[in-house]
């Protein structure tokens, strides 16, 4: 997937969050870090019309998040840190079917996509769960499961492991690696990135490194650790 940043504002009455940031992004896994306030995840949630431009263009395969925001969305799935914001029904099949049905009318074969994905991520025992009674590891799992059920081509990740325990990090982690979509993921978790194609980091609004994992976590740390 190409996602191009062309000269990208985005401000508030507060502040100028990025700056000018002219960018193009075509690996499939792409890390992005940096210091807390930098615009990291503004950066991300750009990448399907979360957030819009003050000025300038972010483009996805040729597509204007501002013109063509539904097709955006249609190929750019957003996993939030925390799942609660973005899990809305109590039973964990409800939400993933709740995206699922206009896309496949038909109840068996919407059904089977759910179990599939479902198995693909190791927690089809979750199905008919109580969304409110699973763990924090089994709330992300199972929203990025909403999420890819929806087939999209990009998946971008906004700190996925930041409130997590040992234990279901490295599920989550090992899940992401899994994937095989395409991937953005924003992390203070820096193992996350260290087998990816490209990280960036971020910091007052810019791009302040730009390399591979080694190279831009290296930097990172020694200016920010």
């Amino acid at each position: 997937m190409l996602i191009q940043f062309d000269q990208v504002v985005v401000s508030t009455p507060q502040a100028e969050v990025l700056r000018g940031l002219s960018l193009t992004l075509a690996e499939r896994r792409v890390g992005i870090v940096g210091p807390n306030g930098a615009g990291k995840s503004t950066l991300a949630r750009l990448l399907n019309g979360l957030a819009l431009p003050t000025s300038g263009r972010v483009s996805v395969d040729g597509l204007d998040t501002r013109q063509d925001l539904k097709a955006v969305r249609r190929r750019v799935g957003f996993v939030f840190q925390n799942p609660e914001n973005q899990i809305v029904f109590p039973i964990v099949r409800e939400d993933l079917a709740f995206g699922l049905k206009q896309l496949e009318p038909d109840r068996a074969r919407r059904e089977a996509r759910i179990e599939d994905q479902l198995q693909r991520l190791g927690v089809a025992h979750l199905a008919d769960r109580a969304s409110h009674s699973l763990s924090g590891g089994e709330r992300q799992l199972a929203a990025l499961a909403a999420v890819l059920v929806m087939e999209p081509a990009l998946v971008v990740f906004d700190e996925p492991t930041t409130q997590l325990d040992l234990r279901n990090r490295n599920r989550v982690r090992d899940a992401i690696a899994g994937l095989a979509h395409d991937a953005v993921v924003v992390s203070h978790d820096l193992a996350l990135l260290e087998d990816f194609d490209r990280v960036l980091v971020i910091a007052d609004g810019r791009v302040a490194a730009d390399d591979q994992p080694a190279a831009a976590l290296r930097w990172y740390r020694d200016h920010f650790a």
